[in-house]
């Protein structure tokens, strides 16, 4: 019997020369020249199709119930997260054969990429339908969406979220500190260590001090030292101490009758040194000066003012001169007689002035008359022949007209007066040429004392 028939695959090959050609006629038809005898009631004219992960469709002429009757008609359909690879439709042909082939193949996502300081985890690693859950590490949290599914098309849902720093850092600062001032001083130089920081997600932390340096002087009371911290993501903590300074302070020192008292640094802290002054007039009998201690104590017992007791039985002139030297100035001043005009002018005005000359810490000496009436007096004591002629000797003072000789507390000749000179006049000029700042200080405290 002459068959016909269809061959399927068809492979020619030519040869030119040394190269090969291949044709592939795959799903291309030659008829043969024997034609075979079609029978379309055979149910298994051709195999059954199957079609794992998947499922094959068909219509046969001969009705449902034919899946493989020459000429049936087969959809090929793959199962969710399966993509169908080759025909999508097949006929069982003359030949027994189906037209084509097709299978089913499983359908991915591309891998995701892991996100920093975080990592997730797959239901069913890539494939569709798996579910992949983002986490993130200690410190962070979260943002966007914590899962991602792999969708039919091969695509994932969503978008790729990221891992925020959301956890501030710890920080913490040094103990609260006390200092004592140092002697003579009303700070102290404090030093610390920087205060302990880390961050769960850092290692790098940005630390800012707010107040005032380790190291330096802090004054007395309460110094508050603040310290901030920032992470990458700007979180921030803070944190706080107190830098104390005390200030050692014995009681309040209390100026001497008839005198006064200069400190130095704040007048009764922990160092201070205390100087006694009189006034005019007064001499110190006692200590010069007491330092406040660190037990809150003066140093020694205070001194007091006594009236100055001068000398004027003694026999030289150094020997009076000495009981001034550094205490008191001396206005020393000499006429022929007592009935002297100039004299009884100057000495009129003298008496007016008593007080502002021991405001000024200045003695008056009288030297009168000539040998051998000549006197010599200090107020009312009178002085040894030998010293007047000594001053006179010494001071260059005539006996034979009025004059005045103004002395410094050194015994310095400062200025020379042979007319009468009024109070105001003689104030001034003390007051500019022999006092120093802290005499001219304590004068314009007292200089209503005389009204």
């Amino acid at each position: 019997m002459p068959l016909s028939c269809f061959v399927a695959v068809l492979i020619l090959y030519f040869s030119a020369g040394s190269g090969t050609t291949v044709y592939d006629t795959y799903n291309d038809y030659a008829e043969e020249a024997h034609t075979p005898q079609l029978d379309y009631k055979n149910p298994h004219w051709c195999h059954s199709p199957g079609l794992t992960n998947g499922e094959a469709t068909c219509h046969s002429p001969r009705g449902g119930a034919y899946r493989s009757t020459l000429g049936t008609r087969c959809e090929m359909s793959c199962d969710r997260g399966y993509r169908l690879v080759g025909r999508s439709s097949i006929q069982c042909l003359a030949n027994r054969r189906w037209s084509g082939t097709a299978f089913c193949r499983r359908m991915r996502c591309h891998v995701l990429n892991l996100i920093p300081h975080g990592r997730y985890t797959c239901t069913q690693g890539f494939v569709v339908d798996s579910r992949c859950d983002f986490t993130c590490n200690p410190g962070y949290r979260i943002d966007g969406e914590h899962s991602r599914t792999c969708q039919h098309g091969g695509s994932w849902s969503g978008a790729q979220p990221v891992c925020e720093d959301t956890d501030p850092p710890k920080i913490k600062c040094p103990l609260s500190r006390l200092k004592v001032a140092e002697p003579g001083k009303l700070t102290a130089v404090v030093t610390w260590d920087p205060p302990a920081v880390k961050d769960t997600a850092d290692k790098s932390l940005d630390v800012i001090l707010v107040g005032q340096e380790p190291g330096t002087d802090f004054n007395e009371g309460a110094n508050i030292i603040r310290y901030k911290v920032y992470d990458q993501a700007r979180n921030r903590a803070a944190c706080k101490f107190i830098v104390r300074v005390e200030v050692r302070r014995c009681p309040t020192l209390p100026s001497p009758l008839y005198g006064y008292l200069t400190c130095s640094s704040d007048g009764n802290n922990y160092g201070a040194t205390c100087e006694y002054h009189c006034d005019g007039g007064y001499e110190l009998r006692g200590v010069s000066s007491r330092v406040c201690t660190f037990n809150r104590n003066w140093e020694g017992l205070p001194a007091e003012c006594v009236p100055m007791e001068i000398k004027s039985d003694v026999k030289t002139v150094s020997a009076l001169l000495d009981q001034f030297y550094e205490k008191r100035r001396l206005l020393i001043m000499s006429a022929p007689n007592i009935s002297d005009a100039d004299y009884q002018l100057q000495n009129i005005m003298i008496q007016k002035a008593d007080c502002g000359l021991d405001l000024r810490h200045v003695t008056l000496i009288e030297l009168l008359g000539s040998p051998p009436r000549e006197t010599g007096r200090i107020k009312e004591s009178l002085l040894n022949s030998e010293v007047i002629e000594g001053l006179r000797q010494v001071f260059r003072i005539s006996r034979s007209y009025f004059s005045m000789v103004l002395l410094d507390k050194l015994g310095m000749d400062r200025e020379r007066f042979i007319t009468p000179m009024a109070s105001e006049e003689l104030f001034s000029y003390i007051d500019s040429f022999l006092l120093d700042e802290e005499e001219r200080e304590r004068l314009e405290l007292h200089r209503d004392f005389c009204d």
